[in-house]
């Protein structure tokens, strides 16, 4: 997340929001059909999780979180959520049938991102400044690894068999490709400028890297280790998320308050949907079949984008310089 002209200030050390009144979309007359559970906001500079009911859109709790919470991933069965606070070096358990944190585990300095293996056993937390992975065994909540990366890690994605996990480190341009069996870094992908945030195709077949810098999503054949697209979008790229069934990745572009779509057989931008004016910040993504999530940084919002019709369907008020998103399975 290195600086790219945008005025953020963020306080993961790498880039923080300004607070820019931003004019959002209006809310829907009604939920997005098949939207259900409940989605999870890291409020960054409020230091709490705004918790979402995805049936009716309305903030049903407020939770107090640790400094600064960035990335958030939620277990396979719904009863966990794990937030990586950035400003206190841990990561927050949160219980969610209680909306209270369980327990906090001390990892490196300023973890970011954080990502979840598909059995819910094991926790990848991007230390972007320690430019390290901690493993955190869920069943025990105590880190049993730390494992050395690339310079300023910040996004953790984990593969579908569990194998591997891949780190976007945003200060030497690449991905590292970690055996979580040997718990060791076995090569890095070359990315685009500042990759801040990776995705994994359903077939484990190729990554998708936002390359904040370079305004573009990076397509790497995993087997080969190669780009194989570059696919230009708005500027500022700071996330990128596929759809469950692979057909599209979205890339959330915070200087032009816009979401490019991206067609994974093409590889070209296919739609364009605008969340808001310059200064709304669109940050980070979750994609579910019913909806894609969306936070704006830059005003204090999560947009509802209905993946059919491709528009904002509804505009939900969070806390103060939203970032993280995660959704109940």
């Amino acid at each position: 997340m290195l600086g790219a002209g945008i005025g953020l200030l963020l306080v993961s050390g790498l880039l923080a929001a300004r607070l820019i009144p931003a004019s959002s979309p209006p809310p829907s007359a009604g939920p997005l059909a098949g939207a259900k559970g409940h989605v999870y906001v890291t409020n960054q500079l409020d230091n709490t999780v705004s918790v979402i009911d995805a049936g009716s859109n309305e903030v049903v709790a407020t939770v107090p979180a640790g400094d600064a919470p960035e990335g958030i991933a939620i277990t396979p069965d719904g009863r966990y959520a794990y937030i990586a606070d950035n400003g206190s070096a841990t990561v927050s358990v949160l219980d969610t049938r209680t909306n209270e944190i369980a327990t906090t585990v001390p990892v490196g300095h300023n973890p970011t991102g954080v990502g979840l293996s598909p059995d819910g056993g094991h926790l990848y937390v991007a230390n972007g400044g320690s430019d390290s992975v901690s493993v955190l065994d869920t069943r025990t909540n105590q880190v049993t690894a730390t494992v050395p990366v690339g310079v300023s890690p910040v996004s953790v994605a984990v593969s579908r068999d569990g194998a591997t996990a891949y780190v976007a480190n945003s200060g030497s341009h690449s991905v590292s490709v970690l055996d979580t069996r040997t718990r060791r870094v076995v090569r890095n992908l070359t990315a685009g400028r500042s990759p801040v945030s990776v995705a994994i195709a359903p077939d484990g077949e190729s990554a998708y890297v936002a390359n904040e810098t370079a305004a573009t999503v990076s397509v790497v054949g995993v087997r080969a280790g190669a780009v194989t697209a570059t696919v230009p979008v708005g500027e500022g790229p700071f996330d990128v998320a596929l759809a469950p069934d692979g057909s599209r990745a979205y890339a959330a572009n915070l200087g032009p308050g816009t979401v490019s779509v991206i067609d994974t057989h093409s590889h070209h931008v296919s739609a364009t949907v605008a969340v808001g004016p310059p200064g709304t910040d669109p940050f980070n993504l979750a994609v579910t079949p019913a909806a894609v999530y969306l936070t704006n940084q830059g005003a204090g919002t999560l947009a509802v984008i209905d993946p059919k019709s491709l528009k904002v369907a509804a505009t939900v008020t969070v806390g103060t310089s939203p970032y993280g998103v995660a959704v109940s399975p």
